[in-house]
């Protein structure tokens, strides 16, 4: 059975430490409900910050993980994220093997006129942004910071016909943090993933992104080999 490459740690120990640190959280997290292609997105959240509450608070439309690989292995497909850590936490080598690239628009100068002429929040302003670009069909979106960019996003798909193929939605906070992402789990016809409640934040996107990076290519070198 041959391992990952892309998507793996660079070096022998590193990838030791973190299939280490994955069998640690499977002996540990007890019963979970979520299917075997679910599974490794919680567990790589788990892994990120060592919180086994994300066992049960994540939750996933049932064509999240098809239409996040889809995504994916279709190539060139963008992640537009409500902040630039996203962008920056997310592997260079890893999105460059499938040709993705990331877009997020939260310190642009118009971004920010508008948001104070609006009086609305950056965040809002530039998932607009993005939309005018049309850069949010087909992009997976990954929301770690702020709920008023998941609230608009939600917007932006029931009322201007937005169609991501993916919302990770993962704000933390206590001010509509944990309304946003309910209000997402209540779209049909966009596939998400949302934590509930107040946890959240972008280190959490990313590790959901780099799980699902992962699964692509076990799901390539499936399809080379087949």
């Amino acid at each position: 059975m041959h391992s990952n490459v892309v998507t793996e740690q660079l070096t022998a120990a590193g990838r030791a430490i973190e299939h280490d640190s994955f069998a640690i959280i499977d002996a540990e997290v007890g019963r979970h409900d979520y299917l075997p292609e679910q599974w490794p997105v919680v567990r790589r959240m788990i892994h990120a910050n060592a919180d086994f509450e994300f066992n049960g608070l994540t939750d996933f439309h049932p064509d999240a993980v098809a239409a996040g690989l889809e995504a994916i292995l279709a190539g060139a497909t963008r992640i537009v994220a409500d902040v630039e850590m996203i962008c920056v936490g997310l592997s260079a080598s890893r999105l460059a093997h499938f040709g993705m690239s990331t877009h997020q628009f939260i310190s642009d100068a118009d971004v920010i006129a508008r948001a104070k002429a609006e009086e609305t929040t950056r965040a809002v302003q530039a998932m607009r942004k993005a939309h005018r670009q049309g850069l949010l069909d087909g992009a997976i979106v990954g929301i770690g910071n702020a709920p008023t960019a998941l609230i608009e996003v939600v917007r932006l798909i029931r009322e201007e016909g937005a169609r991501p193929a993916l919302v990770i939605g993962m704000p933390v906070g206590f001010v509509s943090a944990a309304e946003s992402k309910d209000l997402m789990a209540e779209v049909a016809d966009v596939p998400w993933i949302v934590i509930r409640g107040r946890k959240g934040g972008s280190t959490l996107v990313v590790a959901a992104i780099h799980a699902l990076l992962g699964l692509a290519e076990a799901r390539q070198r499936e399809q080379l080999t087949a």
